[in-house]
């Protein structure tokens, strides 16, 4: 699969997808005697990293959003009573 073939596709999986298919490629290359016949799997392994890096701090910033907004509606309730 070519680069960008590979990135729209990662790019549609989730985040455990992701951190899945990234244990399998460990898995993989800490199986193998000699890695460097492997390097685009590394570079494969990179990308997935730098994806599942991206989407969890998206995720992270998801929560946090949520939960202000619950802190400010308990809040705002709060005072109304």
């Amino acid at each position: 699969m070519k680069d960008k073939n590979k990135q729209i596709h990662y790019e549609s999986m989730s985040l455990e997808e992701l951190t899945s298919q990234a244990d399998q490629i460990v898995k993989y290359l800490e199986n193998l005697e000699n890695i460097e016949p492997e390097i685009e799997k590394y570079h494969d392994l990179l990308r997935l990293n730098n994806l599942i890096e991206k989407k969890f701090q998206k995720n992270a910033k998801e929560i946090n959003f949520k939960t202000k907004e619950k802190i400010k509606y308990i809040s705002v309730k709060k005072n109304a009573t």
